[in-house]
């Protein structure tokens, strides 16, 4: 390679800020090296690639640790009025503390610098910085046992979107500030919401006490038949990518969403024969580094031996590392300048039809790849 061919690159300019600068003129202009570069990366991808592409990607967002409490349900239900977001894989916790919003339960700036004993004393609990009371944990969970308690609640064993579902619609009919709820929201447009850990939220919570306990005053039948199925997930995730013309992921943190999202692609072709080529786009942001063990999926690069990245469109993706609560706002802002409305692709109805065709796809390969087999296959991409 001659000496140009290095120094092809944009030149970074030292440019003067200005009064009223715009997200977009920002990103473009200011965001020129280190972790800001690839911020300016993940803009790009997600609208020049993902979002204003011809080639029909099917976007799904996954959500770590609790950040619904520092109000971010809001950027997200931005993104699902313009059809950004295809399905949402999240901690149960995020689902939990957005339902806050919805009922108009209030959730107040605080400080990590405070002795948590006088909090518990007064029942105030604390994430991070943010306080919310004891009344209003009570209180979510009132209206929770209420609906699951309503004879038009599902039972027996469904998928995490089914029982998100149910609770966003009746977000949607009773509570006061629907607009602001993914839930809320993802039932309006039909945009399935799945949690990779069933259990791990107070949700999971009212769930376990329901079929445990003994509601005899309340229902004939005594304790709720309502749980959730893991495999349901599994199976209707990985339903969703393989019937995706071209699979993109915004990935917010890490953790165990994004881990359920990133396997759809070894479930496919290493338990159930079906080869898909791994995600096409893939942006995360994060504060995790890969060398502690804890990336949760893996970086891009080390994503491709698992077959769980395209190879071929490695280039579209990036690892932007910092605060989610930082780089969100930027990255979705720019999203909302710059991209149009999509036609949203209803995919919660369209579940069914998915699940049939994985079904059909997977009667027709091996169970499993012998390694001869699969060392054939990869010689061959």
């Amino acid at each position: 390679m001659r000496k140009n061919h290095f120094l092809s690159g944009k030149k970074i300019k030292a440019k003067k800020l200005k009064r009223g600068l715009g997200v977009s003129e920002l990103v473009q202009d200011f965001c020129q090296a280190y972790n800001s570069a690839r911020l300016n990366e993940a803009c790009r991808i997600l609208v020049e690639k993902m979002l204003n592409s011809k080639k029909d990607v099917t976007i799904g967002i996954t959500l770590a640790g609790a950040i619904t409490p520092a109000g971010m349900s809001g950027q997200i239900v931005s993104m699902m009025e313009r059809g950004f977001i295809d399905f949402i894989i999240s901690t149960g916790a995020n689902l939990y503390h957005d339902t806050h919003f919805a009922l108009n339960f209030p959730l107040y700036k605080g400080t990590w610098q405070i002795d948590d004993a006088t909090l518990w004393k007064h029942g105030i609990v604390r994430i991070y910085d943010v306080f919310l009371t004891t009344d209003t944990l009570l209180k979510t969970d009132k209206f929770t046992q209420r609906i699951l308690l309503d004879k038009v609640a599902p039972r027996g064993a469904i998928p995490s979107s089914e029982f998100h579902n149910y609770i966003g619609k009746r977000l949607l009919k009773e509570a006061p500030n629907p607009e602001v709820s993914v839930l809320a929201q993802a039932a309006k447009y039909n945009i399935p919401v799945y949690t990779s850990s069933p259990g791990d939220s107070t949700y999971g919570m009212d769930l376990a006490a329901f079929n445990k306990a003994k509601y005899k005053e309340l229902t004939r039948e005594g304790a709720i038949d309502l749980h959730i199925n893991p495999n349901l997930d599994v199976i209707e995730t990985a339903a969703i990518v393989m019937n995706a013309k071209k699979n993109g992921a915004i990935l917010l943190g890490g953790g165990s969403p994004k881990n359920f999202y990133m396997q759809t692609q070894p479930f496919l072709w290493e338990c159930l024969g079906v080869e898909k080529g791994g995600h096409d786009y893939f942006i995360q942001i994060t504060m995790d580094s890969p060398q502690w063990g804890g990336l949760s999926g893996a970086t891009p690069q080390e994503a491709v031996s698992w077959g769980k990245i395209n190879p071929r469109e490695l280039k579209n993706s990036v690892v932007v590392y910092t605060d989610i609560t930082l780089a969100v706002p930027i990255l979705f802002s720019y999203a909302l300048d710059n991209a149009k409305p999509r036609r949203r692709k209803n995919l919660y109805l369209k579940r069914d039809k998915f699940v049939y065709s994985l079904e059909k796809a997977f009667k027709k390969k091996p169970l499993t790849w012998t390694a001869e087999e699969l060392y054939k296959k990869h010689q061959r991409q």
